[in-house]
């Protein structure tokens, strides 16, 4: 009898686990696809005229410059933390850059 009380239990926890996990997933994928259907319809809108295919590589190449000056900034700081880090483990900032 002890055996039937677990499986009981068990079974309904696993049902309602199962039922929980499924919806979210259902949702997140549901929210997904609604989300490409509504994406698609514009690129191709996009991509019929000309201007808006030139305006989206001058905005392409605009975030390409961007991104290489915030990398930039970003190795400045590695290097500014390696050298503090130099000095705090007695090495003094004396590092050959590979």
């Amino acid at each position: 009898m002890g055996n039937r009380d677990g499986f009981t239990s068990g079974f309904f926890l696993g049902a309602t686990l199962g039922g929980l996990v499924g919806g979210v997933l259902g949702v997140v994928l549901a929210n997904r696809i609604s989300n490409q259907d509504r994406v698609e319809p514009l690129l191709e809108a996009q991509g019929k005229s000309g201007k808006a295919t030139k305006l989206t590589g001058e905005n392409m190449e605009t975030s390409r410059l961007g991104l290489e000056d915030k990398i930039a900034q970003l190795n400045q700081a590695i290097d500014d933390v390696r050298q503090q880090l130099g000095s705090v483990n007695g090495n003094g900032g004396s590092e050959t850059e590979n």
